[in-house]
């Protein structure tokens, strides 16, 4: 953390590309363990690739609290629909539903600045309309949740909070 420049925080979200877990610590103990999704393709932190980034972010924005469950967002925007009332070619997309914690990335190089920068892709931990899925890969470079779990660690988890993305 020292070569970052950076403190620890409070929560610590870990997520297992290779298992497709997401882990929640807080204060170093586990809290608990998601099954999630990450990206279709390869992991990557390259812009305009799908692929999931990996490295050390930090949660810089919660969006959607107090919206109800299976919320549809565009744009970051509440569209006032449940993705269930949503017409059937929509649903048949991966729908961003429930929550967003966007992510930045920290580590320059890697997943910040110039074509890896987590934050300019719109790289995000949500909740899916597709739950059926998770436990594999499924996403276009995002971390999947259910929709009850994303509510629930939005909950949990404030902005600032430290978010790493491990291959393993």
């Amino acid at each position: 953390m020292e070569q970052l420049k950076i403190e620890e925080t409070q929560d610590l979200l870990i997520v297992s590309v290779k298992q497709q877990r997401l882990y929640h610590q807080k204060e170093g103990k586990s809290v608990k363990t998601y099954v999630a999704s990450t990206s279709l393709k390869a992991p990557s932190c390259k812009e305009d690739s799908l692929g999931t980034p990996w490295g050390l972010h930090e949660v810089c924005e919660v969006i959607g609290v107090g919206q109800p469950l299976g919320m549809v967002f565009q744009g970051r925007k509440p569209i006032g629909s449940h993705y269930w009332d949503c017409e059937e070619e929509m649903q048949q997309k991966n729908l961003i539903t429930s929550r967003i914690l966007r992510l930045t990335g920290l580590q320059e190089g890697l997943n910040r600045g110039g074509e890896q920068d987590t934050f300019k892709r719109f790289v995000y931990l949500h909740g899916t309309n597709h739950e059926d899925r998770l436990g594999k890969p499924a996403s276009s470079g995002c971390i999947q949740l259910g929709n009850q779990e994303v509510i629930d660690l939005a909950n949990q988890v404030s902005s600032g909070s430290h978010f790493f993305i491990s291959l393993h």
